[in-house]
């Protein structure tokens, strides 16, 4: 059957504008960092993909690394957009990034001149595309000088190979760092997508308010802390969920007793708010105007529309915010 995007797509979503660029993102955006690997399903992503769009997600974000195997996100999201998208590239924003270990030897990681262009080319490849919206450097590099990097995202931009450049998991004196380098090349860091939720408050401490002061947007991932802050674990850990699978970044030592209790307590402030949690935790990443988007992952359509119902609440009492800060100490 031919996909026909739902006409109404845009009328329910919230778009930010990011820093003082002209971009705009929808205040959700979809992750393919899982379940749209060789390993899973074509059928099932082209799924999640054609309801993101429907509910007005314009912002689809992967990296070259992303699979299982590496790079066969890329393909399967090329694959998607050749059937069901061909004339709707210009309304999507589409990222990718390079950074993580992706190829053998000395040019296939971190944040070399070499490493970068090679890898967006390959990238380009593999999604079908003369371009992406957003590219970032996905992590910092303690061995290659930060102008090297910056230039090259400079040169990715001025070939035409990317509209705006970004960066991922740079911390605030890095953060800055970029900043003076790339506003002094002409082409300005558009947006830092970092790690933000209730359970990690890190860029809280300085980065938000630098990203902020020089008009860079910020992209929070992780946001329900791996399905932490959904209603997953209210019972404990399941038997099939992230944290059981030993290859994951959510281990089960990490899930507590403690970290269960308060799921539990957190959950309870959701349902005073007729929210799910997973929908109270994305609102609460978007609370302060700080975030310009916060990046959901899905395996199922009904987790997006769960997702996307979060813009149907996203203030908060200040006895609210008082009793999740209680409840996180």
């Amino acid at each position: 059957m031919t996909y026909q995007p739902y006409q109404q797509r845009y009328e329910g979503m919230q778009y930010n504008r990011c820093g003082k660029s002209g971009l705009k993102l929808p205040a959700l955006s979809l992750g393919l960092w899982h379940n749209f690997g060789g390993e899973d399903t074509l059928e099932n992503g082209r799924l999640l993909i054609q309801k993101a769009f429907d509910v007005g997600i314009t912002h689809f974000d992967l990296a070259n690394n992303y699979g299982p195997p590496p790079g066969s996100a890329e393909e399967t999201f090329g694959k998607i957009l050749q059937k069901d998208f061909i004339g709707y590239r210009d309304e999507m924003i589409i990222s990718t990034k390079a950074g993580y270990n992706m190829w053998p030897g000395p040019y296939g990681d971190w944040g070399s001149r070499k490493y970068l262009i090679s890898s967006l080319d390959q990238s380009l490849k593999r999604m079908g595309l003369d371009y992406v919206d957003i590219f970032y450097h996905h992590r910092p590099d303690p061995e290659t000088p930060l102008e090297e990097t910056m230039m090259a995202l400079d040169s990715i931009v001025r070939q035409g190979k990317a509209l705006y450049v970004g960066v991922s998991n740079y911390g605030t004196e890095e953060s800055n760092r970029a900043i003076s380098i790339l506003k002094a090349l002409g082409t300005p860091l558009v947006i830092n997508q970092v790690a933000y939720s209730m359970f990690n408050r890190s860029i809280e401490d300085g980065l938000t308010d630098l990203l902020h002061d020089n008009g860079v947007g910020c992209m929070a991932f992780v946001p329900l802390a791996q399905g932490l802050l959904t209603n997953r674990y209210l019972d404990g850990i399941p038997s099939d969920s992230r944290a059981m699978k030993s290859k994951s970044f959510l281990n089960k030592d990490d899930v507590t007793e403690n970290v269960i209790q308060k799921v539990q307590k957190l959950n309870a402030v959701a349902q005073e708010r007729e929210q799910s949690l997973a929908q109270m935790a994305l609102a609460w990443v978007l609370r302060e105007g700080k975030v310009t988007s916060a990046l959901i992952g899905a395996s199922k359509v009904s987790q997006i529309e769960e997702n996307i119902a979060a813009l149907n609440n996203l203030s908060f009492s200040q006895e609210e915010l008082e009793m999740i800060d209680t409840i996180l100490k």
